[in-house]
């Protein structure tokens, strides 16, 4: 069974679209769909194994994509990633800046050292990206850039280095979506809440617990695919979001919204997105049940 997008297969023909962190979770689920929907996917990351496994699968479902590995925290490595796939391909219609990754601590314990790695992380090497595939190719021919950030709203408690990086990363979609306008480049942000992935395997023990009283306290009573945040990117990326930029949307069951003086009543009756042929259940969640 192909990936089950909502959208036309041939959406993004003819398009090369980077993908930063596309060896796992959503990443990895965005480069099998704009790969389904007709683009040269570029998935980049910082381990080769990883981006491989990906590639491959993509080119068993027929579609076309590169990888290369690819820090982007480091402002060489990310200028040599984009000159490679100008001079492969010629061009960069879109990016999709979703590398990134925090550890959880109470906000007292973060070293400075700390603070300043999850800032580069998740702000300084998404702003690298943006400024280096703008200057070499989108000031002159347009495109398309959805940062991927995070359910920030109203603070972060245990992940204050996240939040910052997170918020710094959503005024800098909104000041690039003005300042690029003129060149024909949309900026959007794309902001996840508790999302099923691969990535809750990298909890700790006590964090996975957790999880299992997560649900209770969102709106819809679930947690959301990886699905459900490819399709956002995709709508973002596509002619359809012509007239949006500067614009988050957010994809998180309605979290924020929950309030003391609201008492949420359980359900079933939020039906998930399950487009992602190849998606797999996290370990965590197995134990969950």
């Amino acid at each position: 069974m192909p990936y089950q997008s909502v959208f036309r297969p041939d959406l993004f023909k003819g398009q090369t679209i980077i993908v930063t962190g596309g060896g796992s979770g959503i990443g990895r689920c965005t480069a099998h769909e704009l790969a389904a929907l007709g683009a040269q996917v570029v998935i980049m990351g910082r381990t080769e194994e990883k981006l491989a496994e990906v590639r491959a699968e993509i080119e068993a479902d027929g579609g076309l994509a590169m990888s290369q590995v690819c820090d982007i925290r480091d402002e060489a490595m990310v200028i040599a990633a984009i000159d490679m796939v100008l001079g492969t391909h010629g061009r960069i219609d879109g990016l999709v800046n979703n590398a990134g990754g925090q550890y959880r601590t109470p906000m007292k314990t973060i070293s400075t050292k700390g603070f300043e790695a999850v800032v580069r992380n998740n702000l300084t090497g998404g702003f690298i990206f943006m400024r280096e595939v703008y200057n070499r190719w989108m000031e002159a021919n347009g495109g398309a850039i959805v940062n991927i950030i995070a359910d920030i709203w109203h603070g972060w408690p245990e992940f204050a280095h996240s939040g910052a990086a997170r918020g710094g990363m959503l005024t800098l979609t909104e000041t690039a979506a003005c300042e690029w306008s003129a060149s024909g480049v949309r900026v959007n942000a794309v902001a996840p809440g508790g999302i099923v992935s691969s990535g809750f395997d990298t909890y700790s023990p006590e964090m996975q617990i957790k999880l299992r009283d997560f649900t209770a306290g969102v709106p819809l009573q679930r947690f959301g695919t990886e699905a459900e945040i490819s399709a956002a990117i995709a709508f973002l990326l596509s002619p359809a979001a012509a007239y949006i930029t500067g614009s988050c949307v957010r994809v998180d069951g309605g979290t924020p919204n929950a309030r003391n003086t609201w008492k949420l009543q359980p359900h079933d009756r939020s039906a998930p997105f399950e487009g992602f042929h190849r998606s797999k259940q996290p370990e965590a969640l197995k134990k969950r049940s």
